[in-house]
């Protein structure tokens, strides 16, 4: 019988984040980092934001795919590479292989938004559309590599990836030398991995923490079991971060070096990536702002000394970001929805209207129901949304209507 011994995996070392931080020099950009009084002001600690958003394809991904590509044999590179990708990694190696000359190939989901396609595009890769969700997808681009030779990129699972991703975490050193907590997101583990290796080997004083979204937290459970784990059906917004197993080796790097993993909710990644919006002035993806919704979340946590929250990426749908904008502000109480009972009379809807006016609260859409047989014979049910300025306001409205005598139904 042939025994498969199973290959120990590789290291990586500050050497390694060193010199791929050398490797990107003119090639990726020190993103700035910002401060947040909102979110100092809850945690009790000044809050840094590290703009990661605000890099050459609008994500930390580039990093990683150029150090990884442009470590390839003259052969390899000559075969081009693939990558399977719903988005940001796929900018990432499509911009990095145009730089180096490379041919790229870029398998995404067919429900991929159009304009991360339409990026990828532009950046120069073949964009070739199948699946419908993104294992799918990986698959199609790993029997591509097979078929043709081309050099699979993976977007976390890969030495040259870790170190890539590392250099954002010497950057936050070089630029808040004070920090003591550091807070990044988590899909498959790549940048987290990079950073802890980078931050734990030059300050292992500083608390590196790592952020999962909870529909899609394979971490916590790979954790606890002292392997990867897959869980079934990740379900998040934050599909930046929606990976269902953490990938090999960064794995093994989290479990040594991180000293915790945090689950947010999706009203939690919603308000922050409204925060974002309102405070910072900042456009970032949902998996993008996670290490924000930890803040808002717990800021009890975070109060032990300057922290830094990694801003990982800013590619959002416009579509998905009108849903969450929605979605956030409702719940920062911000919208509400009510229906009432009125005399079906002329001139109801108009003194209802008025009561709305005096208390300032802002009429989005107004329906009327008047076949629904739980009705009385002169009754119309009226549903209304309305835009208001947040919880006080919204109880306010409630006892402006109760007390000029409406019944409210919802």
């Amino acid at each position: 019988m042939n025994y498969r011994v199973p290959q120990p995996l590789p290291q990586v070392i500050l050497d390694d984040v060193r010199g791929a931080q050398k490797m990107l020099s003119g090639v990726s950009r020190v993103t700035a980092m910002e401060g947040s009084r909102h979110l100092s002001s809850l945690t009790g600690s000044p809050v840094h934001l590290k703009c990661e958003n605000l890099q050459r394809t609008g994500s930390f991904k580039l990093r990683g795919a150029y150090v990884r590509i442009a470590g390839l044999r003259p052969e390899q590179r000559a075969a081009g590479v693939v990558a399977a990708s719903a988005g940001n990694h796929a900018q990432g190696v499509a911009l990095a292989s145009s730089l180096l000359g490379v041919r790229s190939t870029v398998f995404m989901p067919v429900g991929a938004p159009l304009p991360k396609v339409a990026a990828t595009q532009e950046y120069g890769a073949e964009v070739r559309m199948h699946g419908q969700v993104v294992d799918e997808t990986l698959a199609a681009a790993q029997e591509y590599a097979e078929r043709t030779g081309a050099v699979f990129i993976h977007p976390f699972d890969h030495r040259d990836i870790i170190a890539g991703q590392g250099t954002v975490g010497l950057e936050i050193l070089e630029q808040c030398p004070e920090v003591r907590t550091i807070l990044v997101g988590i899909g498959g583990g790549g940048l987290a991995a990079g950073v802890a290796v980078a931050v734990k080997a030059l300050r292992p004083d500083v608390r590196v923490v790592g952020v999962q979204a909870a529909g899609a937290a394979a971490y916590p459970p790979s954790l606890r079991a002292g392997h990867p784990v897959s869980i079934d059906h990740p379900d998040t917004m934050a599909d930046g971060i929606k990976v269902g197993r953490p990938g090999d080796l960064p794995f093994k790097i989290i479990g040594e070096l991180l000293d915790d993993v945090r689950t947010v909710s999706e009203d939690a990644l919603s308000s922050a990536l409204l925060l974002c919006l309102e405070r910072a002035k900042l456009v970032v993806e949902p998996a993008g702002c996670s290490p924000v919704a930890a803040l808002l979340s717990e800021p009890e946590l975070y109060g032990g000394g300057p922290v830094v929250a990694v801003l990982s990426g800013g590619n959002i749908d416009p579509l998905l970001l009108q849903r969450i904008l929605r979605h956030g502000m409702a719940a920062a109480g911000r919208y509400l929805s009510l229906r009432l009972r009125v005399t079906d009379l002329p001139g109801a809807l108009a003194g209802l209207l008025g009561v709305l006016s005096e208390v300032d609260a802002n009429v989005l859409d107004v329906s009327h129901v008047r076949t629904d047989p739980r009705l009385g014979l002169t009754e119309v049910e009226v549903e209304l949304h309305l835009e208001t300025k947040g919880p006080e306001h919204c109880a306010q409205v409630a006892r402006s209507l109760h007390g000029a005598g409406y019944r409210v139904m919802r």
